[in-house]
């Protein structure tokens, strides 16, 4: 690998996003609440272009600012993916803002933030940068959740988020601050060196503080509290952030670190990590039974999602990662295209939210049923939708790792989670139809169209994703 002091091709995304930021800061001030639908447009079209050379890089890996900032395959790939969630997000939030006149050119500038954030961390190659890029989107994110101050659940939403978030950012950082202290650098690579295969109860605890950290910010279980309230008080387009591009980061920093900082020790963090995981596949698979919410249902679906591709990681091999990633891309594609539908779930100029408002849906508005029926069936892992495929991939992982109990419990778990996501299906072809919805808007169309293409289609033309997350793990061993 290349390290140098500074190159500028190497950030040159990230040197976009943060041009970008400042010059429509600075332009909003000064013009006022006049921009701020030309500055939603600018923003898109700034994620549009650091995407663009996230995709067209096909350097070898290399890192800047002596090692801190790692440019390789996995961190263009997870990258791609933050910035697709952050685009789409910014896309289906313009219709929303206005419907709802919460606009403000603050919105698409703290996107920005919080995304630039997301790619500091997926490049990060030490504990300091790692913690910097973390804050930067976790900053960015405490104030959109309680972005609609004039509403009490988006407050509290917010308010929740941020006391939680400042929690676990504390042990995160404590967790580094021991690992420092016994490895004696914050550098990943360094750490890996410094233990030699051998990890003593300091090492240990620190990194088990470092998961608990992460672990908050992908909502697995026990750091998923704050994800029901959060999904469900703050509004639509920031929950559709929140399932998307952050978790997108979360999960490549936490694969990062145990993969790169500690092969050495692989036995313990595999050891949280299958906790984590199974406890996130339960809890995820039975709580969202009893919920009419539909994004508080979700929240719940996301926590079981996470521990999902947890499986994978457990594993500890390049087949894990590759299924975790793997996992991830597709993940993406179903939550965007289910929250698109969720969008779309308006009457009357209102936006609703309960499941029981999607009854009969297939004779009131038969596409977007079957959009949103793919989706459920995919999100469930029936074959032969993308779902069952990610779902395949980390309990392959995990039998050739020899952790068979592993797969078999998930396995269960996702027969279990299969009951809701049915459950809506049903509701929308066999319940008496409620009054038919609003036209959607035609971002929403569009994402939910092409999201509903993705979890086809993919069965037929797997090789591009699977072969680029396949390059993406590798590039980690």
């Amino acid at each position: 690998m290349n390290v140098t002091a500074l190159s500028l091709p190497v950030v040159l995304p990230e040197a976009i996003i943060a041009a970008g930021v400042l010059a429509l800061i600075l332009y909003g001030a000064l013009r006022g609440a006049r921009t701020q639908w030309l500055v939603a447009e600018i923003a898109v079209a700034l994620l549009a272009a650091a995407l663009a050379v996230v995709v067209a890089d096909q350097r070898e890996s290399a890192a800047t600012f002596f090692g801190a900032f790692v440019d390789d395959p996995f961190s263009r790939f997870m990258k791609a993916l933050a910035l697709i969630g952050s685009l789409v997000t910014l896309l289906l939030s313009i219709d929303f803002m206005r419907n709802e006149k919460i606009g403000g050119f603050e919105f698409p500038v703290l996107i920005l933030l919080a995304t630039l954030g997301m790619m500091m961390l997926i490049s990060a190659g030490d504990f300091i940068a790692l913690y910097l890029g973390l804050e930067l989107m976790s900053l960015a994110l405490y104030v959109i959740a309680a972005y609609r101050r004039d509403d009490l659940r988006a407050s509290e939403a917010g308010l929740k988020y941020f006391v939680l978030g400042a929690l676990s950012s504390g042990m995160l950082l404590y967790g580094a601050s021991l690992i420092y202290g016994y490895a004696g650098t914050v550098s990943f690579t360094g750490t890996a060196a410094a233990l030699h295969g051998h990890g003593n109860l300091g090492i240990v605890f620190g990194l088990a503080f470092v998961l608990a950290g992460l672990a908050f910010k992908i909502s697995a279980v026990p750091f998923h509290m704050w994800t029901p309230d959060v999904y469900e008080g703050a509004p639509t387009p920031v929950t559709t952030f929140f399932a998307s591009a952050p978790k997108m980061a979360a999960m490549a920093i936490l694969i990062r670190v145990v993969v790169v900082a500690f092969p050495g020790i692989s036995a313990d963090w595999r050891q949280i990590v299958t906790f984590v995981s199974i406890a996130s596949m339960a809890l995820g698979s039975f709580a969202a039974i009893g919920q009419t919410n539909i994004k508080r249902l979700m929240a719940y679906s996301s926590i079981g999602h996470m521990g999902f591709a947890l499986v994978g990681l457990a594993a500890g091999t390049v087949e894990g990662a590759h299924g975790v990633i793997l996992y991830m891309a597709i993940y993406l594609a179903m939550t965007l295209g289910t929250f698109a539908g969720i969008l779309s779930m308006r009457r009357d100029g209102a936006y609703v939210e309960d499941i029981a408002d999607l009854a009969g849906l297939a004779r009131t508005n038969a596409p977007m049923a079957f959009f949103l029926g793919a989706m459920m069936f995919s999100l469930a892992g029936v074959p032969p939708l993308a779902g069952f495929f990610a779902k395949f991939y980390v309990f392959a992982a995990a039998m050739k790792a020899d952790l068979y109990w592993l797969a078999v419990i998930g396995v269960l778990l996702s027969a279990v989670s299969a009951y809701y996501y049915l459950r809506i299906v049903k509701i929308m072809y066999f319940d008496e139809p409620a009054k038919a919805f609003d036209r959607p808007g035609s971002a929403a169309r569009v994402v939910l169209a092409l999201s509903t293409a993705i979890v086809i289609f993919y069965a037929f033309a797997p090789a591009p994703l699977t072969d680029a997350a396949m390059a993406a793990a590798k590039s980690l061993f």
